[in-house]
């Protein structure tokens, strides 16, 4: 079977090909939570697998009706990720983008008929490496430092599953990525590097009327609306150490607080359902090899809770929309490429 997706820069057609999953994959062994996680996860399993083409796979998001995912996986053979959905159960695997240039941050619209993402498949310039965006930084606002590089060339896109077609949301020159709707679909809030400095923005869902919600140097980024749309939360790295704080604000930009600090990796945070917390990825960097596992943190930053124990690399968590299930990207099981897990979660005490 093929899945043709038509351009809308007039390039011709792309067939890519849906595949087809295997009975281990569907099945997915159940994995037995580390010492330390009984209490909140169970029935912890493996959801997407090198056996279906994905040789690595991560951030993953539910659609509303938490039927149906999408994450952003490297395709054998390839080395740049690209956007995939398939439903909960493992079935109906199909990727969504272009298959050419590279891909991040795909989230469902709340209606269920289309969805968002980054691509740089229209311009497709090399990946800025953090060091020379450490250097643009030092001459504008001081010195900042990055861990991952960003594609100049990346903007937001809308696909609509319908028709199976792209439509292109932003334009501006640099880096338009990271994006996610607001609860009612009107919004999307992302991060922009056009003004020279990596920022917060909020624009329309088909991509007008963008409004810069950061003003403060360095790296803010990784934003989510909170479940009643009234804020949003994001990462940021504003003393240039590469260990990023978790920040809230209000819609307008006026209301910024900052919930965590230390010398410390504060990473992708992510609302509950109920709004009253989030959970995020943490890491102690230095000393040698970071240990990556998820924190809850209650939404005034005065309580934090460990979810995760194990050795390997945990991180870039999300909810389902009843908050029954959580899911994650992991290397646990001794992976050789970190692949999504998905678990039934049970919320701490006191949160």
């Amino acid at each position: 079977m093929t899945h043709r997706t038509r351009s809308t820069a007039g390039s011709p057609a792309l067939l890519i090909p849906v595949l087809a999953l295997t009975a281990s994959a569907l099945a997915g062994d159940t994995l037995k939570p580390a010492r330390g996680e009984e209490k909140i996860l169970a029935d912890i399993r493996q959801i997407t697998f090198a056996d279906m083409g994905l040789h690595k796979a991560g951030e993953a998001y539910f659609s509303l009706d938490g039927k149906r995912i999408c994450f952003q996986a490297v395709p054998e053979g390839q080395t740049e990720y690209q956007i995939y959905v398939m439903n909960l159960d493992g079935t109906g695997l199909e990727m969504v983008s272009t298959g050419e240039g590279a891909t991040t941050c795909a989230y469902f619209h709340p209606d269920g008929t289309k969805m968002l993402f980054a691509s740089n498949h229209h311009d497709q310039r090399p990946a800025v490496t953090p060091e020379e965006i450490r250097k643009a930084a030092e001459e504008k606002a001081g010195k900042r430092n990055y861990s991952w590089s960003f594609f100049p060339g990346m903007d937001l896109y809308e696909y609509t599953f319908a028709t199976k077609t792209l439509r292109r949301l932003t334009d501006a020159d640099g880096y338009d990525a990271e994006g996610s709707y607001s609860p009612d679909g009107k919004s999307i809030v992302f991060t922009s590097m056009r003004d020279g400095d990596q920022e917060i923005y909020i624009c329309d869902a088909d991509g007008k009327k963008p409004r810069r919600v950061t003003r403060v140097p360095g790296y803010d980024g990784g934003p989510f609306f909170s479940p009643d749309g009234k804020q949003i939360v994001y990462r940021s790295d504003r003393t240039g150490d590469g260990n990023m704080q978790i920040y809230i604000n209000t819609l307008d930009g006026y209301n910024e607080r900052c919930l965590t600090s230390g010398d410390l990796l504060h990473w992708c945070p992510f609302w509950h359902p109920s709004g009253k917390s989030l959970i995020y990825t943490h890491a102690v960097h230095g000393g040698g090899p970071p240990n990556y596992d998820l924190y809850m943190l209650s939404a005034d930053g005065k309580r934090t809770a460990r979810v995760t124990f194990d050795p390997l690399f945990d991180g870039l968590p999300v909810f389902s929309p009843d908050g029954k299930k959580l899911m994650w990207t992991s290397k646990r099981g001794d992976l050789p490429q970190a692949q999504v897990f998905i678990a039934d979660f049970t919320l701490p005490e006191g949160f």
